[in-house]
């Protein structure tokens, strides 16, 4: 696998209260297997699809910090994505610095407060198996303000946009190179909460949307929003027992 592209999500994670039941949730759920580092990384957890990195996990590091999952774009210059992040009206919550060998990562909110992440690559490439099922396939902003966001993602990533119909909801496809890279949802209607903030949303691929949904639910997990078929294929939103949510895609692939 070669580093991806600055601007390409690379990595997920999960920020959880409860990093072992986690773990106990996540593999059973997607297959994964846990590797466990050790106390220079703080028990953080690399889970691993057929042998390959898929996604992280470790415990929440600040007070008041709900579990969630959280999407990283490369980046080929931490630092430099930083300034951008400034310019366009962004807000730096950790400024870049080394993950020891593994690569330098840096934490952000968009202008509408929506968290995002970047990991510019050292020892550690990112994510090495996408699509599949039991990886990443898809990541997507739910935002109120979809003319912001894409003015933001513009000027950091050099994105460009172009509009899709895919849930029935206003809805654009964010492009690299004319290859679509994430995609942004406009928060509008009753189905979206008042108090729900900006947030970008991690998909994993399943080989039978119905099933994993069921499968999620009976090991302690809810589902937020049931299996629906959509323009890709079918998705489901769901939470784990700690609250990260997070949703499912049987893209066919």
């Amino acid at each position: 696998m070669t580093v991806p592209s600055p601007g390409v999500p690379n990595w997920v994670d999960l920020a959880t209260a409860d990093l072992d039941d986690a773990i106990r949730f996540y593999t059973a759920l997607f297959g994964w297997t846990a590797e466990i580092s050790g106390d220079d990384f703080g028990g953080y957890t690399t889970f691993h699809l057929n042998g390959l990195p898929v996604a992280g996990a470790g415990p929440l590091f600040g007070e008041g910090q709900q579990t969630a999952w959280s999407t990283y774009f490369a980046a080929g210059d931490a630092d430099a994505v930083a300034g951008r992040v400034e310019s366009a009206q962004g807000k730096v919550l950790v400024p870049p610095f080394d993950v020891m060998d593994q690569g330098r990562m840096a934490a952000f909110l968009d202008p509408a407060g929506a968290p995002f992440s970047t990991w510019e690559a050292g020892m550690m490439r990112g994510a090495e198996v996408f699509g599949l099922p039991g990886a990443c396939t898809w990541n997507e902003l739910n935002t109120r303000d979809l003319e912001g966001a894409m003015a933001f993602y513009g000027a950091v990533f050099g994105w460009t946009f172009r509009q899709a119909h895919v849930t029935g909801l206003p809805y654009v496809i964010c492009e690299l190179n004319r290859t679509p890279v994430a995609g942004l949802q406009l928060m509008v209607g009753s189905g979206w909460p008042d108090d729900l903030p900006a947030h970008w949303l991690v998909y994993f691929a399943v080989s039978d949307c119905d099933r994993a949904a069921e499968h999620a639910a009976s090991l302690g997990g809810r589902i937020v929003h049931p299996p629906t078929q959509i323009a890709p294929g079918r998705y489901a939103v769901l939470s784990d027992p700690q609250g990260g949510t997070f949703a499912i895609l049987n893209n066919h692939r």
